[in-house]
Order: C-alpha cells, then structure tokens, then sequence
C-alpha cells in the first residue's frame, strides 16, 4: 500500500498511539477517519490536519455508530483501504481477592466488549467497505492493523480481562488473515510493550523512569510515534499478513 494512496480509519485516533498513526499517514501524504469518543480532542486535530483528516464519534462496540463512521469516511475521502484499530481499556482486578471478593463479571464483560468485540466489530464492517475497491497492482484492497499487547502472553496480576481481550485480538489475527485473502484483505496485528500512552501520563517522572527500566533496550518507555512507524512499515509491505510483532525492546513481563 502507497501511503499516498491510504484512506484510513484510525479507531482511538484522537490520543495516544492511534493519533500518533493519523499523523504519520498524513505526513506522507494520505488521509485519515479518527474514530473516538474524545469529541473535542478528536475535532481539534481534524480541524489542524485539514481536509486530510475527519472526525466521527464512535463507540467501536456498538454497529450501528462504527457503520455510520465507516460511511461518513467513505463520503469523505472516497473508500476506505486501511484500518488501525488502538482503540481499547484496561482494568486492574483480580480473579478474586480477599478484600474485593469475585472479579466483577461485568467489568470483565465491558473489557472484553470494548477491546476484543469492538475491534472485531470494526474489522467485520470495515472488510465489507474494503471488498468494493479496486484492486491494486498486488491485487490488494486493503489492510487491517489491529493493537494487541505483550499482556496477551504475559498477563500480569490484576490483568485477567485486558490479558483475555488482548490474547483474544492475537488469537484471531490469523483466522481473519485467512477469511479475507481472497479479497486482497491483509489482516496484521502489534503487540506493544511499556509505551508512553496517557495510561502512563498521570504517573510521577520517577516512575516513568522506573518502568521503562524494566525493557532490557533502549531502557525507556516506547514512543508512539515508534508504533506509527511500524504500522506504516505493514502498510508498505505487501507479503507480511497473517502475523503478529511484539513491540516491545525485547521485554517479557514479570507477575507485577
């Protein structure tokens, strides 16, 4: 995929790794959909990006907004030819403690709607906008990058849900890959390690630094643009499909 060429939907695309990729699109020379839930955010950097970028509130778990996204993107910008799904929660709850009692089953529920059955969602809805382009010179229409996590492998204490919808996205990256290769559909998934996200802007600088010890190199925290650049990466590449990347400076996740 040119990147000239990509009209993208970006779900999470108003913070964090998710806005990071829209920006990277349209810096070489692409456009971009951002759907989210973070009105105001979202607006702003539709406003900024211009007639390269637009906005579409969206709650990636429910159809009837994903479609109405979809549509809006596809009056926009023409079709739609690549997806980056970052958007997602988490939770700390443990299978069951002392003090708490039962994990709750819903909070388990809504980690598992948002995170596995909204990218899931997307994909499904996406894929059928996808299946009317027409090909290009690799017979391709299309590409779905989908964000995991190294919790998929190593879930720490306290990540049961986000662990179980994060393996759940790995899990199913390849059946997907298989389902829609022949309609030139590539279907990839990143699974990052400690990257600099909101969920890590709210900690103290020292434990910042802290976590980002614990990757063996560079002892940092990721940035996000380093998920943009890997997500270009698999755009460009027409042969990588079906697989999963860790992200992650080689580290593996320890209890807690």
């Amino acid at each position: 995929m040119n990147l000239e060429h990509v009209s993208a939907v970006v779900t999470g695309g108003a913070s964090g790794l998710g806005e990071a990729t829209v920006r990277n699109i349209v810096k070489n020379g692409g456009k971009a959909a951002i759907l989210d839930l973070q009105v105001d955010r979202g607006e702003e950097i539709a406003a900024e990006l211009n007639e390269h970028v637009i906005f579409a509130e969206t709650n990636v778990a429910d159809e009837a907004s994903v479609q109405h996204a979809l549509d809006q993107a596809v009056r926009a910008h023409g079709s739609i030819n690549t997806v980056v799904n970052c958007a997602g929660i988490g939770n700390a709850e443990k299978t069951f403690s002392d003090s708490k009692g039962p994990h709750k089953l819903e909070n388990f529920s809504k980690i598992l709607e948002v995170n596995l059955m909204g990218t899931f969602n997307v994909i499904r809805l996406a894929a059928e906008k996808m299946n009317a382009n027409d090909p290009n010179d690799e017979g391709e229409r299309g590409v779905i990058i989908n964000t995991a996590s190294v919790a998929a492998y190593e879930g720490q204490i306290g990540q049961v849900a986000y662990s179980a919808s994060k393996g759940g996205i790995v899990g199913m990256t390849l059946p997907i890959a298989r389902d829609l290769s022949k309609l030139g559909i590539r279907v990839l998934t990143i699974a990052p390690g400690l990257l600099d996200t909101p969920l890590f802007a709210a900690l103290p600088e020292k434990a910042r630094d802290a976590l980002g010890k614990m990757t063996p190199f560079p002892q940092r925290l990721g940035y996000a643009t380093e998920y943009a650049m890997l997500a270009k990466s698999l755009m460009e590449n027409p042969m990588m499909n079906g697989e999963v990347i860790r992200l992650d400076g080689a580290i593996r996740m320890q209890p807690e």
